[in-house]
């Protein structure tokens, strides 16, 4: 935990990510015996909680490296806000993304004059030819999740909740590389060591859960999950992140592809939020009753919004039928 200075990480990136509201959701508060409130990372620059991280990372480069370029894997939400950074610093970015990237992501990443190569119908596939780039060009890797300074940028969101909701005990977080809740996990934890953080997982994007069960980064075949934002492996040689979620967090939980579409319709139709499927595990845990309700007051982390309207508007429609 040493490595991963969170305070400084919120200093460095004030000028580019901005302090996202929470939303007390009365509606979920009945559902679980607790207050809930939502923390709305889907209306973050870029649309998600990626540009923290990406923003940390890319301000602590050198002038050198920055002339040199940077290059990353990402399934859309990291890759966009590392386009989305490198344009505002003028810095040459190269993001590799597998061939069913999300659209509305693939276009933000082009807005921001990436160099986007699709490649392989796997994340891991896709994340081979970014190494390969980046030893034949000699860039800067920013990794989506296993690096002290993007797992400090994201933990700047734990250090907002504790001024938002001072009477926080408990915190809901999507996990999938484990980036996202190693850094608010850090956070919270220096300052409220008894805080409780809980993960959840789609069950098709299950990695990192099926690694902690075997005790060891593994490599575990990738499902298609509405939660696309959560695909992908967390490195058979990751150096941080399993260890800080290991040691951190306090529950696991996995969330069906059913029920994480149930939580997309919900927070349209009460909140009037568009929120992707990776932004939504944490609400459909709670919503689908796999969420224990412990806690008096608890926040979930609702992580980006970069989805086509009208294919949430769709899920809506049919909830509201059936």
């Amino acid at each position: 935990m040493t490595d991963i200075n969170v305070p400084a990480a919120r200093a460095a990136i004030a000028r580019i990510a901005v302090e996202t509201p929470v939303l007390a959701a009365r509606e979920l508060d009945e559902r679980v015996g607790a207050h809930v409130w939502l923390k709305l990372e889907n209306l973050q620059a870029t649309g998600s909680f990626k540009v923290r991280g990406a923003a940390n990372k890319i301000l602590s480069l050198s002038e050198s490296q920055r002339e040199q370029g940077v290059v990353a894997c990402s399934s859309g939400n990291h890759g966009r806000a590392v386009a989305f950074v490198a344009d505002m610093l003028d810095i040459h970015a190269t993001i590799c993304v597998p061939e069913w990237v999300d659209p509305v992501k693939l276009r933000a990443m082009r807005k921001h004059r990436a160099e986007t190569i699709l490649h392989g119908a796997t994340y891991d596939e896709a994340e081979a030819k970014s190494y390969e780039i980046q030893k034949q060009r000699g860039l800067t890797y920013v990794h989506p999740f296993d690096d002290p300074l993007i797992i400090a940028g994201q933990g700047t969101i734990g250090l907002e909740l504790l001024e938002q909701i001072p009477m926080l005990d408990t915190v809901v977080v999507p996990l999938s590389g484990g980036g996202l809740i190693s850094g608010i996990a850090v956070a919270l934890k220096r300052q409220e060591p008894e805080m409780r953080v809980v993960a959840v997982s789609a069950a098709n994007a299950r990695v990192m859960h099926e690694s902690l069960e075997e005790g060891r980064p593994i490599a575990f075949p990738e499902d298609e999950t509405v939660a696309s934002a959560l695909s992908g492996g967390i490195g058979l040689k990751n150096r941080y992140t399993f260890e800080l979620v290991r040691d951190l967090v306090d529950e696991y939980l996995l969330v069906s592809e059913e029920e994480i579409r149930e939580a997309m319709a919900f927070v349209l139709t009460e909140y009037k939020l568009v929120v992707e499927g990776g932004g939504a595990v944490g609400i459909a845990a709670l919503l689908s009753g796999t969420f224990s309700g412990r806690g008096e007051n608890v926040a979930v982390i609702v992580s980006g919004g970069n989805i086509e309207a009208h294919a949430v508007a769709k899920l809506a429609v049919e909830r509201d039928a059936g």
